[in-house]
């Protein structure tokens, strides 16, 4: 079976429901969008209580990921979710709406990058968001995408905020804003209480476009060439493949793991490696599958004296009754997801920017979530945000099927090690703050008798899991190892372009899904061949310069 579109787009994740969007609002312009998972039509997806099943347990949105031994992690394997359903991993994700620092993207720039400045950016995530406390000169009030307030009651999140304050540390109202460093409160990807994913947002509105065609369940095999010009798509659908040609552009939207593995079974990749495993060199891009960047984790987790803590909902009865209070009213502990304060810090003085992140938790998760907690607690995730450490994904099989060998290669600089050694120190500190000692009991992770660096750094390598921010394997530049350019175009063939975390150069300091819907928005203007948005010349707190100051 054949059929003809204008464009093509791999992948229904938060870039390509952005993409499906924007390219067929035109009602001449003819979409197709493949999706290798189903439907989001699940309870457990709306409510934003269901992410820790979404994450923890093996269900049909989940690809359930698992990475080859991680030699300075005590060469385990570690877990990888990633959504398989509309929505992609949006629809699975914590539902925290981060951009990364502003210096981030003029880093960016600075690497031969035109166009992707944070002035060049911030009008896209602007014009992607709707902010429940409206538009400002750093956030939009009309976009799809609408950007929420936490809404929980435990006393815990202002707690770990106020902790911070009285451990000396900054304190900030708004992460994507001024001031990222500080601790503070979380916005959420939520509306109305239900999770409003990249799907929701872009997606299901527009579904009943003539012109635009959504199949789901369909698993992409390959890229079609005619020279070196990419004119279509192979793909699997209840047992059938399926073949569509695209007229314009195909555009992948997999990810940081699917994305590469797709380029590499379509002929694109290191020639000498394409070769190896007899496949046909269409271009020979040796940085596909390269230059791939995590954020890394580990916990450090408290026993609550109270029982006011998420635990309370984690009860066989207790899940029943949030789950049909959420089904029949839209109401209860369901409407919550029990992560709504944090922080962003420097492991130490001298650094532009902040090196660490922070997540609190009102609840008790280990691997996961995929082992149950037994008692009341809270903790917060330390989060390295700018690892040295590189890896690569790469191919296990010749079946598409096949996951690929995904190799992160964490742990691998003493800087990297450092960094989650002092974050571990600094979580510590907090929790030890006057604020929790109505709350705080004993330390069951690392425990009392974790004390010195090398007891911290064994710690880390035996329970540090990923945070789920895989970037950068087909990343964007001008050099060798680039595999897109600055139009996100794939260099040395034509009708062919990524549009997802993988082109990111380097790993932002924050959660990825904001920045995946900006460059997919950005994206959709060149594909369309409209003129950038003009950039926004936004003052943040590291900007010494005058010429910002009438811009705050």
């Amino acid at each position: 079976m054949s059929s003809e579109f204008d464009y093509i787009i791999v992948g229904a994740g938060s870039a390509g429901c952005v993409l499906a969007n924007r390219l067929s609002a035109d009602p001449k312009t003819k979409v197709l969008l493949l999706e290798a998972g189903g439907k989001d039509n699940s309870v457990l997806i709306r409510m934003p209580a269901g992410v820790g099943a979404l994450i923890s347990q093996k269900t049909a949105f989940n690809w359930y990921y698992e990475t080859e031994g991680q030699t300075h992690l005590k060469n385990r394997k570690l877990y990888w979710p990633r959504g398989k359903v509309l929505g992609g991993s949006s629809s699975i994700n914590g539902m925290i709406y981060i951009r990364g620092h502003a210096r981030d993207y003029d880093q960016w720039r600075q690497l031969g990058l035109d166009g992707w400045s944070f002035a060049d950016v911030l009008p896209y995530f602007k014009k992607s968001e709707s902010n429940e406390n409206g538009g400002d000169g750093f956030h939009g009030g009309e976009g799809p995408l609408h950007v929420s307030n936490g809404k929980s009651e435990v006393p815990l999140f202002k707690t770990f905020i106020a902790a911070g304050k009285q451990a000396g540390y900054p304190t900030t109202e708004d992460f994507n804003g001024f001031q990222q460093e500080g601790f503070g409160p979380y916005q959420l990807t939520v509306k109305d209480g239900e999770r409003w994913s990249a799907a929701a947002a872009y997606l299901k509105p527009v579904l009943n476009r003539p012109n635009l065609t959504v199949e789901i369940n369909a698993h992409t095999t390959r890229t079609i060439f005619e020279g070196n010009r990419a004119t279509g798509v192979e793909y699997l659908q209840k047992g059938q493949l399926q073949t569509a040609r695209a007229s314009r552009e195909v555009i992948l939207c997999g990810g940081a793991v699917n994305t590469p593995q797709l380029l590499l079974l379509s002929g694109i990749g290191a020639a000498d490696y394409l070769k190896r495993w007899d496949l046909n060199v269409v271009a020979d891009l040796p940085g596909v599958g390269e230059n791939l960047q995590d954020h890394l984790d580990v916990t450090v987790q408290f026993e609550c004296t109270q029982p006011i803590t998420f635990y309370t909902f984690a009860q066989p009865l207790k899940q029943l009754q949030t789950g049909m209070q959420y089904t029949f009213f839209k109401a209860g502990a369901g409407r919550q997801q029990g992560l709504e304060a944090g922080g962003f810090l420097k492991s130490r003085a001298g650094l532009e920017m902040p090196d660490l992140q922070f997540h609190f938790v009102a609840a008790l998760m280990i691997d996961h979530g995929r082992k149950k907690a037994d008692r009341h607690g809270f903790m917060a995730h330390v989060c390295q945000l700018r690892p040295e450490s590189k890896g690569v994904i790469a191919l296990k099989s010749l079946n598409p099927l096949d996951p690929p060998l995904i190799q992160p290669n964490y742990m691998a600089t003493e800087n990297d090690k450092r960094s989650m050694r002092e974050g571990v120190k600094i979580a510590r500190d907090v929790f030890m703050q006057k604020a929790f000692d109505p709350y705080r009991g004993p330390e069951l992770l690392p425990g009392a008798p974790v004390t010195s660096d090398d007891d911290i750094d064994d710690y880390v390598r035996r329970t540090s899991e990923t945070i789920y921010h895989p970037v950068g394997t087909a990343k964007m530049g001008t050099d060798r190892m680039a595999v897109v350019d600055t139009q996100l175009r794939v260099r040395g063939v034509q009708g062919l372009r990524v549009v997802d975390a993988s082109v990111m150069p380097t790993l932002i300091g924050g959660n990825t899904n904001a920045p995946t819907i900006m460059i997919a928005e950005k994206a959709a203007d060149m594909i369309l061949g409209k003129s950038p948005l003009p950039p926004e010349h936004m003052r943040v707190a590291e900007d010494k310069s005058e010429r910002f100051a009438a811009a705050r």
